[in-house]
Formats: C-alpha cells, sequence, structure tokens
C-alpha cells in the first residue's frame, strides 16, 4: 500500500465500499506501528456499533466448521436487514509460519451475496484460536454495516476459548461420536459454548449424532448457571444437507433476544474490553522485552535468580 489516504477508507468504510474495508483491515494487520495506528484512527472515528449481532465459531477439526459457517450465512441472509461479515482464523504451520487461507473459495455461495464480506487471516504464532488483530478486523466491518459477524476460529482442544471474548454468542461445533471428543474437550470450553451443535447429522452417522447430542445435553446438566441466565442448547444439524440449519440460526435469534432484554449483551462487552486493554498491555510488553536478551543473557550469566531479575526489568 504506497499512498495511505486515512479519509478516503473512512468515506470508503461509510460508503460501504468493501475494497477499502479489506484495505484498512491490511493496515491493522500491519507489524508497522504506523500503518497500523491509522486503522486505529478509522476505528476510533467511527465509535462502538452497538447494534450489531457477533457469533463466534469454534470447534474439533473436521467437524465442517466452513460447511456450516456457508449453510448459516445463506439462512441469515433471508433476512433482507442483515449484512454478514466472516472472519476466519486458518492454522499457520509452525515450520513454514504459511497458511492456506481456503475458507472463502469453500464459502462460493457466501461470498457471491453482495451482503457479505469474507476475510481469512493467518493464526500466526498466537494462541487461543485467533489471529492477533481479529478483534481490530471485526470492529473495521462493523464500521462498514455489517451488522452479524462470523467469527471461525482454528480447531480447538481446550484451550482455545479466546473466541468467547469477543462474540456475543459462542458456539461449538463437534462430530457424531463424542465420547473421546467429550474427554478431550473438558470443561474449558464447555462452561463457554451457548450453543453445542453436533454437525454431520445424516446417513448413517445421524443415530450417532443423535446419541451424542444426548450425552452433551447430560454433561451440561452439571456445568455451573451461566451469568447471562441462558440455558445452553444442543442441536443436531447437517450442514452439507441444508438440515437443521433455520433451527439453528432461530436458536440464535433467541439467544440476541435473550441478552438484548436483560441488558447482559452490553455489561459483556465491556468486560471483553477490559480483557483486550490487558491482552494489548501484555503484548506490548512482550515487543519490550526483545531489547532486553543481551542483558538477560548477562545476569543469568552472573547468577541472577529469573524472578528476581524480572522483577529488576519490569521497574
Amino acid at each position: 500500500m504506497k499512498t495511505i489516504d486515512k479519509q478516503q477508507l473512512i468515506d470508503g468504510i461509510a460508503s460501504g465500499d468493501t475494497r477499502m474495508l479489506s484495505k484498512a483491515i491490511t493496515l491493522a494487520e500491519s507489524t508497522i506501528e504506523e500503518q497500523r495506528n491509522i486503522a486505529l484512527d478509522i476505528i476510533e472515528h467511527f465509535g462502538p456499533q452497538e447494534n450489531t449481532f457477533r457469533i463466534g465459531i469454534t470447534g474439533t477439526p473436521g467437524a465442517g466448521k466452513s460447511t456450516l459457517i456457508e449453510a448459516l450465512g445463506t439462512e441469515i441472509l433471508k433476512d433482507s436487514k442483515r449484512k454478514i461479515a466472516v472472519l476466519s482464523v486458518d492454522p499457520s504451520s509452525k515450520k513454514s509460519h504459511g497458511s492456506i487461507l481456503g475458507d472463502k473459495t469453500r464459502m462460493n455461495t457466501l461470498s457471491a451475496s453482495p451482503r457479505a464480506y469474507i476475510r481469512p487471516t493467518a493464526s500466526g504464532n498466537q494462541m487461543g484460536g485467533l489471529a492477533k488483530n481479529t478483534r481490530l478486523a471485526m470492529l473495521l466491518c462493523e464500521a462498514a454495516g455489517f451488522n452479524t459477524i462470523l467469527i471461525e476460529s482454528v480447531g480447538v482442544g481446550q484451550g482455545e476459548t479466546e473466541i468467547a471474548q469477543l462474540a456475543d454468542l459462542f458456539v461449538l461445533v463437534l462430530n457424531p461420536g463424542g465420547g473421546d471428543e467429550l474427554q478431550g474437550i473438558k470443561r474449558g470450553i464447555m462452561e463457554m459454548a451457548e450453543v453445542i451443535v453436533i454437525n454431520k447429522a445424516d446417513g448413517d452417522a445421524e443415530k450417532q449424532a443423535n446419541l451424542t447430542a444426548k450425552e452433551y445435553s447430560m454433561a451440561l446438566h452439571l456445568m455451573p448457571e451461566y451469568d447471562s441466565k441462558w440455558m445452553p442448547k444442543v442441536l443436531t444439524i447437517s450442514a452439507l444437507k441444508n438440515k437443521g440449519i433455520d433451527v439453528f440460526w432461530n436458536k440464535c435469534l433467541d439467544y440476541e433476544q435473550h441478552v438484548l432484554v436483560s441488558n447482559w449483551k452490553g455489561t459483556h462487552r465491556k468486560k471483553q474490553m477490559i480483557y483486550w486493554t490487558k491482552k494489548s498491555i501484555h503484548d506490548l510488553l512482550l515487543a519490550r522485552i526483545k531489547s532486553y536478551d543481551v542483558e538477560i543473557a548477562k545476569e543469568l550469566k552472573e547468577g541472577v535468580l529469573p524472578e528476581k531479575l524480572a522483577q529488576k526489568l519490569l521497574k
């Protein structure tokens, strides 16, 4: 991006120009501080967009998250007042640091709609299932008029729960056959999911999917009450066969209405802002630590305890 006209980007985003939106997101993802600050200025210009619905979708690898998002997005667009932005995070190779970023090609129907915008991003070295600047991309999409945001994280274990700090509604997508999966995911992520979807409930797998749904429903009864007072739901669907997608979307709408009436959504988003403030401080401190590599090596060689050295550096 040779020349950057901030006002041109602001005007383009305000008019719903997805090319300008893509350029602004590229700035937000930049490692050059000056470029990233332009994106932050643009976000500040538009301010918070409160009348939006953020749905975080995560799940085990191979559970069909992309197929589900394509089917769900198509269902959502039946409402002419909805505009969808899909932010998909693909895993990066630990060896080459590359990422396939294939979600846009996998969502052919959705990507063809003028009311849908799809932006794949590499996770990089970030933990938690998101990319470093997924939140900024989401805010820019909301500024561009996309009122329904679907955020797809990388495939999860029990630690990739950061998406719950970004979404209003947290959806967990699983394969039929839940025994080992249930053990692998454990409470960490189960306690956060407002809706659990058992995908691929078709053909020979349908019976197994219904059994899996029953197992998860029983497991959810052991979980503590949600702050939002929402009772988590377990659904069986087939994204490939477009079966149960309408029921799934209606449950999402039920949740949206529930948190609006209780005013929990506003409180939840304020708590999320505190989380992202602390994470930004954490990231900035980590970046600064790199400049102390020589001093750290010298002090450790002299026998200083790592804990004492850390205290000294922070002071």
